[in-house]
C-alpha cells in the first residue's frame, strides 16, 4: 500500500460504502437505455470487489453465465485469464457485441470443465435463472481447484427486483407477474417465471454452504449494500427482502 492509499499495483482498495451503493443503483437506471454503461460499471466494481478476496493476475477464472462478456473484459483488464461459459449463444452477442473468442456454450448445471481446473469460479446474477440452484453451485465447487475461490452472487426472489422486469408484481406470484407483463407488452418477459427465472432464496444457498464440508466461507454479504448492512444476512425472513442480492464467497478446501 502506498502513501496515496493505492495498492502497489496501482489499484484502489475496494470499499463497500454508501456512496458506492448509490452510484450502482444510479447506473442501474440506465440498464435498458445504455447497457454498455451499466454492465461496464457493474463489471469494474465487481472485479474490484473480487480482487479484495484473491489476486487475479495470471489466474484462470471461469465466468459462469458470462453472456456478452462485460465481466470477462474487466477480469482480463485486471490480468486474469478468463473463460466464459453460457448456455445461450444469443446471450453472447447481446447489445451488438461480438461473441468472445474465449467462450464456450455449455450448461451451468453441467459445466464443460475438468474437476479442480480453475482458480476462480465466478457467477453474477445467473443462479436465479436455473431450475436447480444447488446443482449449479455444486458444479462451481467441483471445477474449482483446492485453495481456489467461488464467487456466487444472485438476486433474491423477495427483493424489490426479484421479479426483474415483472417487479413488483412478483410479490403477487411469479406466474401472475409474467402474465400481467405479457398482457401489457404483447410478449413474454425475457425473465419468464418458471421458464427462464425461478424463485431463489437466501436460506436455500446458506443451508447448502453450511452442509459442504469442502468449502469454507470467506465472506457472505449483500453484494450491493454498504459493509454496515452485512448483519442483515443473519436475520431470517428480513434478509430475503433487504439483502437484495446475496453474495457468497467461498474457498475450496
Amino acid at each position: 500500500m502506498t502513501a496515496s492509499g493505492t495498492r502497489n499495483d496501482g489499484t484502489v482498495p475496494f470499499r463497500a460504502t454508501l456512496g458506492r451503493s448509490v452510484a450502482l443503483f444510479s447506473a442501474f437506471r440506465k440498464e435498458q437505455t445504455d447497457p454498455a454503461f451499466f454492465y461496464g460499471t457493474l463489471a469494474r466494481d465487481t472485479v474490484a470487489q473480487l480482487r479484495s478476496y484473491t489476486p487475479l493476475r495470471e489466474r484462470l477464472v471461469v465466468d459462469v453465465g458470462g453472456g456478452p462478456g462485460y465481466f470477462a473484459d474487466a477480469l482480463r483488464e485486471a490480468g486474469a485469464r478468463c473463460l466464459c461459459v453460457d448456455s445461450d449463444a444469443h446471450e453472447m452477442t447481446l447489445h451488438g457485441r461480438e461473441a468472445d473468442a474465449f467462450a464456450v456454450q455449455g450448461s451451468a448445471l453441467n459445466l464443460p470443465l475438468r474437476t479442480d481446473s480453475v482458480d476462480v469460479c465466478f457467477s453474477s446474477n445467473v443462479l436465479e435463472h436455473v431450475p436447480d440452484r444447488v446443482r449449479m453451485a455444486d458444479e462451481m465447487v467441483r471445477v474449482t481447484r483446492p485453495g481456489g475461490l467461488v464467487y456466487l452472487s444472485y438476486t433474491l426472489w423477495f427483493s424489490p427486483w426479484g421479479g426483474h422486469e415483472t417487479s413488483p408484481w412478483h410479490y403477487l406470484g411469479g406466474s401472475y407477474a409474467a402474465e400481467r407483463f405479457t398482457r401489457r407488452h404483447g410478449r413474454r418477459p425475457k425473465n419468464d417465471f418458471g421458464r427462464t427465472m425461478y424463485a431463489a432464496h437466501a436460506e436455500e444457498m446458506l443451508r447448502w454452504a453450511r452442509t459442504r464440508a469442502d468449502v469454507e466461507p470467506v465472506d457472505i454479504r449483500p453484494r450491493y449494500l454498504p459493509t454496515w448492512m452485512k448483519p442483515v444476512v443473519h436475520v431470517p425472513v428480513l434478509r430475503e427482502v433487504v439483502t437484495w442480492n446475496l453474495l457468497l464467497v467461498l474457498r475450496k478446501r
